[in-house]
């Protein structure tokens, strides 16, 4: 691994702030918005609701303000509706409070957004999210739960007045379903997560990204619903590790450990999941960091977010080359693509320059600190909140 690495840091959930100072932080402005997300937790509600509250407070003056609340804040329901002037409803399922919350919105002549981030609002979609997520299909709770789920989601979407979401592609599928104005914000990173990576890639940029001797292949699993994507790579891995005695390989997350690496011992590292910003400590310190997707609509929807967040920790992706991964990566010269077929040769190409990493390592940081910062979205989110800032001005 690389030498330069950090040791693990301290952490505390920064959402966890109480009501009464959620509901001040978004009274500050002139112009107010409400993130609401059912509860809180490391993925959706990070990127969709807490890192966009955090760039639209994240500036001295009191034009825009921002707060995040969830269903166990709904007791003071009046209080959030009063106060804010849009509200952004984050990947929520229909029930009464939304229907309530949304009405009460609207009754004030108050604009609703809603915000989502995969394809998992069109219960057309429903087998192909089941069969991808690797769910048992043999089982009819699986069914119930998801289409279940899906069409809750599809019924809050229909209610809104508008909907924002991570990229073009997931924006036609909404706009298609809804028949609702779709706006993209992209997923980005938070300060929390700046401010460790330029730490991480200036101490190994510093060092001229020294190493261990050692080449390390990372896998990052996000949620426990990988299976399938990370099976397709395993025998390229299998084969790669047999070929190259520096290779090691880090599996953090909910993957087990697959039986065809089990032989290669201490080759094969387990990390348990980490929260966001050791995530991202270990994310800095491979030199490879994989992403394997399956080929599909459902896959071709989601975010460029692994590729960026290893990118502004100075770590190189080699990705599949969905609809976002394959705008945002141009192969040999920010990081890799490859299809199905191409892992083992794609990996050993990567291998192959080694001599080049530390210039393509900084391409991609460079690249990631331009377009996928928070303070550079903020013009983006004012925009699809209907609040430009030259509106403000």
């Amino acid at each position: 691994m690389f030498t330069a690495s950090l040791p693990a840091v301290p952490y505390s959930d920064p959402w966890k702030i109480p009501l009464s100072v959620r509901l001040k932080m978004m009274a500050r402005g002139r112009r107010r918005i409400a993130y609401y997300y059912e509860e809180a937790n490391n993925s959706t509600f990070r990127y969709r609701a807490y890192n966009m509250a955090q760039v639209l407070n994240d500036v001295k003056n009191n034009d825009v303000s921002a707060g995040y609340f969830f269903q166990a804040d709904l007791h003071q329901i009046e209080d959030i509706v009063d106060l804010a002037d849009v509200l952004v409803i984050c990947r929520s399922m229909y029930n009464h409070h939304i229907n309530e919350l949304i009405m009460k919105f609207h009754v004030r002549g108050k604009r609703v957004l809603f915000d989502i981030d995969d394809l998992v609002f069109d219960v057309r979609y429903a087998h192909l999210v089941i069969n991808t997520l690797d769910q048992d299909v043999d089982n009819p709770a699986v069914w119930h739960d998801w289409f279940a789920w899906i069409g809750r989601l599809g019924e809050t979407l229909r209610g809104c007045d508008g909907a924002i979401t991570t990229n073009s592609n997931l924006a036609a599928r909404i706009a298609e379903f809804s028949g609702l104005p779709v706006y993209v914000v992209p997923n980005f990173i938070n300060k929390e997560q700046l401010e460790l990576s330029e730490r991480l890639y200036a101490e190994k940029k510093a060092s001229g990204f020294a190493s261990d001797g050692k080449i390390h292949l990372g896998y990052f699993s996000g949620s426990p619903s990988h299976d399938l994507d990370f099976e397709m790579i395993v025998p390229a891995l299998e084969n790669l590790l047999d070929d190259d005695p520096r290779l090691e390989l880090v599996i953090t997350g909910y993957i087990e450990q697959h039986p065809l690496l089990k032989r290669f011992g201490k080759r094969v590292i387990q990390q348990p999941f980490h929260d966001y910003i050791n995530l991202q400590r270990l994310v800095g310190s491979v030199e490879y960091n994989l992403v394997p997707l399956q080929s599909n609509v459902f896959t071709s929807c989601k975010s460029e977010l692994k590729y960026f967040e290893a990118a502004v920790a100075g770590t190189i992706s080699i990705a599949s080359p969905t609809h976002t991964y394959a705008k945002a990566i141009r192969h040999g010269h920010n990081g890799y693509l490859s299809r199905a077929h191409q892992w083992a040769s794609v990996i050993r190409q990567a291998i192959g320059q080694m001599d080049s990493y530390q210039e393509m390592a900084s391409t991609a940081f460079a690249d990631a600190r331009t377009k996928y910062v928070g303070l550079n979205q903020r013009e983006v989110i004012l925009k699809a909140l209907g609040m430009s800032q030259s509106e403000g001005a």
